[in-house]
């Protein structure tokens, strides 16, 4: 009897792993077929595989000038949102007070906040800032960087709170403070690298997140140098016809990046969360 249950569960799994998959098996397999082909065989493996819908579509979307953009908006990002979210969380959990628990509940609250209720706020408060100190903050990468640093700081700051308070024994750093570490290097030196799980899980999710947004880039990056890759997939999108084959080409450029990068790090995924959320 319990053979035949785990064998059951294992086909179900199996099953939704498919399903789930099957929308990149769709991506992938037209992206090597011709709109014809793609046409009267959506579902099925392609004639011949060739890459030259790819070539097109890096050619059309100016694939390397969107991917260094791209990278450099994500690894900037996610550099700040990390360090001041640490830095920030370590203070509010070593500090009774009740304004760093203001702060920290002020932090979680924006997390339940739809980004689509922000979106025209934002815009008017982002063109109030622009007349008030003289400079363009939209339609630049700095700008966007900026707000990316805003609304990820919720998250970041409940991750390293809870590890903070749940992992990170304060006889630690009564210990280094007596062998004469000052703030400074107490945080650098003995705090920060015990984050490492958080930081790695806080890492792989806000890379994902940030190199796939196509809504807060759509709106505030308008010329065609700072187009991230999801902002330049959409040229394929016409008002009139739709290139599915290149679109498919240029989506699985987008995709592959961030599969490498989570392949590559999954493995502290699990850790890391549990390690955040042990105690709040």
């Amino acid at each position: 009897m319990k053979k035949a249950k785990s064998t059951l569960s294992s086909v179900l799994l199996v099953c939704l792993s498919l399903i789930w998959l099957s929308p990149i098996y769709i991506i992938l397999a037209n992206s090597f077929k011709s709109r014809d082909e793609m046409y009267v065989n959506p579902l099925g493996m392609p004639v011949k595989f060739s890459l030259e819908y790819y070539s097109g579509a890096m050619e059309k979307m100016n694939f390397l000038r969107a991917f260094g953009v791209s990278l450099v908006i994500t690894i900037v990002s996610v550099a700040i949102i990390v360090v001041l979210c640490a830095m920030a969380a370590w203070m509010m959990a070593r500090s009774d007070g009740k304004l760093s628990k203001a702060i920290y509940y002020t932090l979680i609250l924006t997390m339940l906040i739809p980004f689509q209720t922000l979106m025209m706020p934002l815009m008017q408060e982002m063109n109030s800032l622009e007349k008030l100190l003289g400079i363009q903050i939209k339609d630049t990468i700095g700008g966007l960087i900026f707000m990316y640093i805003g609304f990820g700081a919720g998250m970041g700051v409940f991750m390293f709170y809870g590890f903070v308070k749940g992992s990170l024994p304060r006889t630690l750093e009564e210990a280094a403070i007596i062998d004469g570490c000052n703030t400074w290097q107490l945080f650098w030196r003995v705090v920060f690298p015990l984050m490492k799980p958080t930081i790695i899980t806080l890492v792989i999710l806000d890379v994902i997140w940030i190199w796939n947004d196509y809504l807060l880039p759509s709106l505030t990056l308008k010329s065609a140098s700072n187009r991230t890759i999801p902002i330049g997939t959409q040229i394929f999108f016409g008002q009139y016809t739709i290139e599915w084959n290149m679109a498919m080409a240029a989506l699985m450029l987008t995709i592959i990046p961030v599969v490498v990068f989570y392949l590559c790090a999954q493995k502290h995924i699990v850790k890391g969360v549990a390690a955040g959320a042990v105690k709040g």
